[in-house]
Formats: C-alpha cells, structure tokens, sequence
C-alpha cells in the first residue's frame, strides 16, 4: 500500500510536470513558419487586353476580309450567270441562253428585268469570238458600262421594251495599225538604244478605235525622240509576256486595252515597264511620255506683264532668251521640250499667248506681227530675231545652231572648247591650225561692261564686212584671222570667274575688274590671248623633264598649247581696239616667238545642273523608282484585296500571336512562383539555438566563454 503523504507527493509532481511547456527537440523549430505559395490572380479585364490587342486585330481583319471583302471582289462570272462552266464553247453558250430565254416564256413567276439583262449581256460578249477570247484569257469586259447604262434605264419597265443587241460590234480598219510589232521582230525593236512606246489593241475594241486617231497623232509628235508600236493581243505569247499576272499567274490587264506601255530607253525586259494609267488624250499621253520616260523639262507659260519680270529679269544673264509665242497655248511638243534640254547650257525658254489686243505690244517689243512666232533675244539692246510661221523639228534645229551663242558670245566652262579660247583644245579652223587668237573682253556684270561689249559687238561686224572696210590694208590681218576662223571675240564674267580673271589680267589694279564689287567703279578690260599648238616642241619638254621625276609630275598639269597675252591699254574706241588686234594678230603670225606652256585656272560652271539632267536611269524603272512604287500602292492593295490567301495568313497569324503571348505569360507567372519559393526555402531550414537545451547541457570546452572568465598569467621560468 501507499501511504497518503507518497500518494500527496506524486500527485504534487504530476501537476508540475503537466504545468510545464512541451520540450521542444532538435528537429523542430517553433518559431518558424511555412510560407504560402502565391497563387497567379486571374489579370483583370484591361490588363487582357493590352496583352492580346494584335491577335485581336489579326482576327478581326481576317473575318472582315473573309466575310465581307472577298465575296465582293469575286462577282458572278458572265458564266456563272448563263449556268455554265467557265471557259465554255460558244455552242455552250447559246445552248444555256436558249435554255434560259425559254423558260422566261413559260414560267409563271418571270425573272426580273435587271437579272434578264444580265444574262442577255453574258449571252452577246460571250458569243463573240474575240470578245470571248479576250475576256477568257486576259479579263477584259470593257462593255460593263453598257449593261449598267441599261438597268439603270430600264429597271421598272418591261424587258421587250428593250431594243437588241446591247453590243454593237466594232470594225477596227486595217490602215490603223502601223509599226506594227510581233513575237518575232520584238526582240529587234527592243535593241534600239531609243525609248519605245507601245499600245497594245484588240480588233474588237470599241476603245481602241476611238483611240487610233489620237495614237497617229501621238506617235508623230514623238517622231525622232521615241520609237513607238502596236501590238495586237491576239498574238498571246507577246501579250501574255507583257500582261500584268493575278495571285494565280493569270495575265490581264489592269485597265482594259488600249493598254499604253512605257519601255524606257536601255530597257530589255518587262521588268522594267512603266505603264500608264492615265486619261487617253494626245496631251496626257505625251506629257506623261515626256515627263516621267524621258525626263524633258516642262516650259512654263507666261503673260505679256509676267513675262518681262519672271523670265527676262530673273533668268540667267548669260543666255539665250527663246520665247514661243503660241496661238492656241498648247503644251510645248515633246520635241521642243527635247531641244530645251539639249541646249539648256545656252539659252532659256518660255512659252506664252498672242492675244489680237496685245497685238501692238507684241508688234512694237519684239517685232511679232502674228502667231505663231519664235523670238530670240540674244545681246542686251540688240534687236530680236523673230520667226514666223510653225517650224518643224529640222528647222527648230538649224535655228538653234545659229542662234544659241550671244552676239559677242559669253566665255563660259561649256563654250570654251567650242569658241577655241580653251588652251588644251584646238582652234575653230581645224585641229591642224597651230597658231588662233582670241579677243577676249572681261569685267563685272555693269554699265561700263555693256557699253564695252557693244563697242565689241562693233568690232566684230566691222571686221566681218570687210569690204566696207576704208582702211582694208591696216585691218587687213585681224580680218583674214576672223575669216579662217582662227580669231574669236568672247567676253568673261569677271566676278564669277575670278581666278580666271587674275591670271590673265595681271595688274595692280585687277582688283577693279576681278572677283565681287569692292568699289564704285567697275573697269571691264581687253586682252589678246596668242595660242600656239606644237606637238614636236611639247614632246622634247615632255621627253627633257622625264629624266626628271619633279618635272615629270610638274608636267602633268601643264596644258599642250603655248600662250602668250597682250593687255589692251588704249581708248575704248572701235577703231583703235581693230588696229590693236590687227597689229597684234600680224606681229604673232610673223614673229618666232617662244613656246611657253604653263597651267591655266579652269573656268567655273556658273549653272547648277538640273534634276533632270542628272541621267533618267534614276526615276525611269518602274521596280526601282520611288515615284513609280508610290503610285503602285492602290494597285498593290488591291490586288492583295482580291487573293484569297491573305484571309487565312491574317488568321495563321491571329494563332501564332496568340499562342506565343499566352506562353510568355504564363512563364513569366512560373518564373515568379520559383522565385518565391527559392527565396523562402533558406528560412525554413534555418534553426533558432534552443534555449532550454543549453541550460541543462554541461559546460565543455567548446562553449562560449563565460563572462567573468580571465585569463591565468603563467609564472616567469626566469625569475626562478
């Protein structure tokens, strides 16, 4: 038995035992907590939508494209409306319109009118051979207008009401074609260095025999600048060759025929075509040729008041003004246009309008006493040279031949080699000539420069008309020179060309006659340049400095004629500049003078060329140039507009998007999860010391230091 007081006691520690906490072991840790793994939140309605706005976008214009726009750009076929297959026979074809025109008869509910004309229209272009042909193989239905005319007619009225045929067929007369062009001699026609217009036609077509009066006329207002052609689109494989092609590779042509295609000058292929788009009128047609195949520079029209201040007042100095005074104010031709370009270094042109109330202006200015006239002003106060009366493009050329230098012709970087002032060229008597002059007068842009250039022009025609000549023996020198063509008169720009002018007006006071204005006063001055061509001479200086490797460089530079300059210092008198330049002219022929050769500064081009003298190549190829790509661009969309593979690639692209934006998404929320979790793993498998533990463990060597620990001093070996 137990006592009462053991009993006591073992109650007593029982108690105590259940009042104290749990003994935490090694293994657990009751501070520690397990972190919760965050779950993805579903995104809210905005976020979704920024996400998937492309797939969105894709879908819906796949659905639009599909539903709506495709079935619009694929009407029912003139086929599909007799209830036949496409391509059928022409037996076919009046076998379902038989069929059909039967059944309107004994049906009780006839069709409606609308539908009737339409059949009775795919009936007549389909039962035409050639416009069968052409509708079958290149889509060419330019007779819809016809039908559309009709419905719109007769929409509330009967069909009998109807005169028949729709289609009238068009004689296309065999004296409307000409240069014509086939398979075989395309390739031949292409090896012309030319640019080469072409119209493609159809016998067929009412079109194209409206047209082929307007082609007459185009083709001879491009005669001697472009070649031009017809083809016929019965000859398939060249049609089909030049043919613009569908999705499928199906040729057609875009606008129908007359189709106009542009073959730029260099051009081989079809690759590089431009075709036009444009009105078929003879201006358009050869605007448009002009313009954007040739590059040829529009002439500007101007009125009786614009004329004097925008054309004669802003225009180059040193030019030929041309002004074409029209009676109609119709464009420049192109081959006026042509010539503008080709001699654009010489003169300026204008256009402008005779009106019969401006007719004493005219009169009395220019000397026009009717249209039309060419006027041409050449020196300032010299008086106009008028034309009358048209002028073809042979006559045009001659005109310009005589007329493109001024009277006293200007000295400039294009004339120089053509004057024979320019010391590596030859003289205007022939390349055999060895000794020329050339009188040239040079200064600043002045009156003084006006009154010497006319006391020059006077020189110039005193020595031409020698017979009239009192003193024929002291003039007689300069004047043999000016009739062999070895001395000429030029004038020079001595602002513009200052360096030019330094070199040979070597003086003190150059300054005067050189370079920009620095004073008031403006001193044109003359001098006398003495060429001298000897290749034998200039062969023993090349052959003496090529033992010499300084010289030998030096040379190289040097020009292949000798100068030798006289400066005039006498009265601006005609007579006393003639008996200068006699004298001068006879001491040089007479005298052995030395051959000198040095380096003479070049003339500065005083003209900025013009776009469109830069070469045509850059804006002629309809797969390289800019503006062509950019006028392309309807054309492109519509086309895509019309493939049906553009819906289910807009949808493929709608899914691929989609997919890629959902995946990304969710391996960005994976990624996050991962990051938690590795972030929260280190602080679960940290563990806190447990202090009950180390209360009750004994003290070892490996504790820590208590705090009112010391360290023992050792005893001092040597002290003992």
């Amino acid at each position: 038995m137990i006592s009462n007081k053991t009993e006591s006691s073992f109650f007593t520690a029982t108690i105590q035992l259940l009042a104290q906490p749990p003994m935490a072991t090694t293994s657990e840790n009751p501070k520690a907590t397990i972190p919760e793994i965050p779950k993805a939140k579903s995104g809210s309605l905005p976020s979704i939508v920024k996400a998937y706005w492309l797939p969105a976008i894709l879908f819906s214009a796949s659905m639009f494209f599909q539903l709506v726009a495709l079935p619009r750009s694929f009407p029912p076929s003139h086929y599909d409306v007799l209830g036949i297959k496409t391509y059928s026979s022409i037996e076919q074809v009046n076998e379902a319109y038989q069929h059909l025109s039967s059944n309107w008869k004994t049906d009780s509910e006839p069709s409606s009118t609308p539908d009737m004309i339409k059949i009775q229209y795919a009936f007549e272009l389909l039962s035409n051979p050639i416009w069968k042909r052409d509708y079958d193989i290149f889509s060419v239905d330019e007779y819809l207008h016809v039908m559309e005319k009709v419905k719109e007619k007769y929409s509330s009225a009967s069909f009998s009401d109807i005169n028949l045929p729709l289609l009238k067929p068009t004689s296309f007369e065999s004296d409307h074609v000409f240069d014509a062009i086939s398979s075989d001699n395309f390739i031949s026609k292409l090896q012309n260095s030319s640019a080469l217009l072409v119209q493609v036609y159809s016998i067929g077509s009412s079109r194209c025999a409206q047209f082929s009066s307007l082609w007459k006329r185009i083709a001879s207002l491009l005669d001697g600048i472009a070649n031009t052609g017809m083809i016929d689109i019965s000859d398939l494989k060249l049609a089909t060759y030049l043919s613009e092609k569908k999705y499928t590779g199906a040729p057609f042509y875009r606008n129908g025929v007359p189709s106009l295609l542009a073959f730029p000058p260099g051009c081989k292929t079809s690759d590089c075509i431009v075709r036009y788009t444009g009105e078929l009128s003879v201006d358009a047609v050869t605007d448009w040729f002009a313009t954007t195949i040739l590059s040829l520079p529009r002439i500007s029209y101007y009125s009786r008041d614009t004329l004097a201040q925008s054309f004669l007042g802003k225009g180059s100095r040193h030019k030929v003004k041309v002004i074409y005074v029209s009676k109609t104010g119709q464009r420049a031709t192109p081959f006026v246009r042509q010539v503008a370009k080709a001699y654009w270094s010489y003169a300026s042109f204008a256009f402008t309008v005779y009106r019969e109330e401006e007719s004493i202006f005219w009169s009395n200015t220019f000397g026009v006493e009717e249209a039309p006239a060419i006027v041409i002003l050449r020196d300032p106060g010299v008086k106009p040279v008028v034309y009358h009366g048209s002028i073809n493009n042979s006559r045009l050329i001659d005109i310009m031949e005589q007329n493109k230098h001024q009277v006293l012709p200007q000295l400039r970087s294009v004339t120089s080699m053509e004057l024979g002032c320019d010391p590596k060229g030859y003289s205007r008597a022939g390349n055999d000539t060895t000794v020329w002059y050339c009188a040239v007068l040079i200064g600043r842009q002045s009156t003084e420069l006006h009154k010497m250039r006319e006391t020059m022009r006077r020189v110039q025609d005193i020595l031409s008309d020698g017979e009239n000549v009192n003193q024929v023996d002291q003039y007689q020198a300069a004047m043999s020179a000016l009739k062999e063509k070895r001395l000429t008169f030029a004038w020079v720009d001595g602002e513009a060309q200052k360096r030019f002018c330094l070199f040979y007006v070597n003086v003190e006071e150059s300054f005067d006659t050189c370079g920009p204005r620095r004073d008031v006063t403006d001193v044109p001055r003359l001098f006398l340049v003495r060429y001298k061509r000897n290749d034998t001479e200039a062969n023993k200086i090349n052959e003496k400095n090529s033992m010499n490797m300084f010289a030998t460089i030096a040379s190289k530079d040097v020009d292949p004629t000798s100068q030798l300059v006289a400066l005039y210092k006498g009265l601006d008198e005609a007579p006393q500049i003639i008996q200068w330049i006699s004298e001068t002219v006879k001491d040089g022929d007479s005298r052995d003078l030395p051959f000198h050769r040095t380096s003479t500064p070049e003339l500065v081009a005083e003209d900025v060329d013009p776009i469109w003298s830069k070469g045509r190549e850059q804006i002629i190829s309809s797969s390289r140039g800019m503006k062509q790509r950019l006028e392309n661009i309807p054309e492109r969309i519509h086309d895509v507009m019309e493939d049906p593979r553009f819906g289910p690639m807009l949808l493929l692209g709608a899914l691929m998007s989609f997919g890629f934006i959902y995946l990304r998404r969710n391996q960005s929320i994976k990624s996050s999860q991962t990051n938690t979790e590795g972030d929260e793993r280190p602080k679960m498998r940290r563990r806190r010391p447990n202090s009950h533990k180390k209360q009750d463990a004994a003290p070892s060597v490996t504790d820590m230091q208590p705090p009112n620990a010391f360290q023992m001093p050792f005893t001092d070996s040597d002290s003992d």
